[in-house]
């Protein structure tokens, strides 16, 4: 079976390399570099507690690789499990994190419910004031979302992938209903190449929705632009706290080594969508000052000699309810696409479905028909609540 592989993030990798190890011929365009669109800009986190089903569900499947991918793939990510602390301000929040953890440890997760007084045992600069509830997964936590691009990436070469970096994809095609072959274009060439295909998986992330076009296809995937700033805090943040999230403003921390800390959330009363070709890569000073005085109030680690280093901008594809689209969209067209931010954890279960999906037309892994993207005109879209 020949399979392209569209996208080089890290899903598009994690789908290359496992259609390669189950005998099929993949080819992988990415039009730019690995890794340098949303994967590369990602915060890394990798976690258990979300509100809906499903994407607990994706993100167990996902542990079992992440917990042993140098074992696996002989490159070590980095992985700190420092856990996420997730935090409620209103007892309509409290008792949907109630549910939720109920769920989720139903479901094999190792999620708390704790006081917020509590919550300052994991977080110890935590101010419990603004807060009536917290949860807290030990076993949640962070890598390095560039490590594990190269670590899917040799691990795809050597099974055989033809990756190619520089090469888009301009054109689908199609006999009837089934999509058999593709148009694709390296960098500076004039022509582009015919490519003829059994399986065409779309793993373009902010660019699905392009790629679903050539396909006669219209996937509600929107490109958002999302930031982050590495700053030195006042007094440092260590390095066992947990990724920390003020659920309900969206403001969110993690720290980085030697004292340093990621803050991010999001803050912008409009959320338009953006041409995924002409979005600005840096980091906003402003949004940035604002990041820091979000995390200042509940935290004691952003006083006011909080220092902004650097940061970054990226893009998350995302869906009306925040759920990816998994599916086989048309005939020889798989969708694996529209994380909306949570795509890096979720790649190695979202690689091993797309591979099913293509070669089985379905999967063992876990039930992925309320990702179909029919439910939004079907009206059964899915809800998550933990976005962030």
């Amino acid at each position: 079976m020949d399979v392209l592989v569209v996208g080089g993030g890290v899903v598009g990798l994690s789908a290359a390399y496992a259609l390669a190890d189950r005998g099929a011929d993949v080819t992988l365009v990415e039009k730019g570099s690995l890794g340098n669109a949303s994967t590369g800009r990602s915060a890394g986190g990798i976690r258990s507690q979300f509100s809906s089903r499903v994407n607990v569900e994706l993100s167990l499947a996902s542990k079992a690789v992440w917990n042993d991918f140098e074992e696996r793939f002989g490159v070590d990510t980095g992985l700190r499990k420092t856990g996420y602390l997730l935090l409620a301000r209103t007892d309509a929040i409290a008792e949907r994190f109630r549910a939720n953890v109920a769920m989720q440890r139903e479901l094999g997760a190792d999620s708390e419910f704790l006081t917020p007084a509590a919550a300052t045992d994991h977080c110890p600069g935590l101010d419990p004031e603004p807060f009536v509830a917290a949860t807290y997964n030990p076993d949640d936590g962070f890598a390095d979302p560039n490590l594990a691009v190269q670590g899917y990436a040799a691990a795809a070469r050597d099974l055989g992938v033809d990756v190619r970096t520089k090469t888009a994809v301009t054109d689908l095609h199609r006999e009837g209903d089934r999509v058999v072959g593709a148009d694709i274009r390296e960098t500076g060439a004039t022509d582009a190449e015919r490519h003829a295909v059994d399986r065409v998986v779309n793993a373009a992330g902010a660019w699905a929705a392009n790629v679903g076009a050539m396909a006669g296809v219209d996937l509600p995937i929107a490109p958002r632009r999302r930031q982050i700033a590495v700053v030195d805090p006042t007094p440092p943040v260590p390095e066992s706290v947990p990724l920390t999230i003020d659920l309900e403003t969206g403001s969110y921390f993690r720290p980085e080594r030697d004292g340093a800390a990621l803050v991010g959330g999001h803050f912008d009363a409009a959320d338009p969508d953006y041409d995924p070709d002409a979005y600005d890569e840096g980091m906003d000073v402003e949004w940035a000052a604002r990041a820091v005085e979000h995390a200042a109030d509940y935290t004691a680690y952003f006083g006011p000699d909080t220092r902004i280093k650097r940061g970054w901008a990226g893009l998350y594809a995302v869906t009306p309810d925040h759920h990816p689209i998994i599916e086989e969209t048309r005939p020889g067209l798989v969708t694996v696409a529209g994380f909306s931010g949570h795509g890096f954890q979720h790649a190695p279960a979202a690689g091993r479905i797309a591979a099913d999906l293509a070669i089985d037309g379905d999967t063992d892994l876990l039930d992925v028909s309320p990702l179909s993207g029919d439910r939004f005109e079907r009206g059964e879209t899915l809800s998550e609540r933990h976005v962030a």
